[in-house]
């Protein structure tokens, strides 16, 4: 049962290479996402806060305690 069919040819399966030129970019800009979502979900609150008032705070409120930051 552990045979391989020998009327199947696996040798024609393309190899697809992304350049890395092309990739940068892109993982550039989900890095930087990821930190701005990162700073505002962990430290958008206190002496460091960009914005005034405690919008963000509620808007973040549950991913923060998901994510295991403390906030009270």
């Amino acid at each position: 049962m552990s045979q391989l069919n020998p009327s199947v040819d696996t040798s024609a399966v393309p190899v697809v290479s992304i350049p890395v030129r092309e990739l940068a970019p892109w993982a550039l800009f989900i890095a930087l996402l990821a930190l701005v979502a990162l700073y505002f979900v962990g430290a958008e609150q206190g002496a460091t806060s960009l914005i005034s008032g405690t919008g963000v705070h509620e808007w973040v409120h549950d991913g923060r305690h998901l994510l295991g930051f403390p906030c009270h």
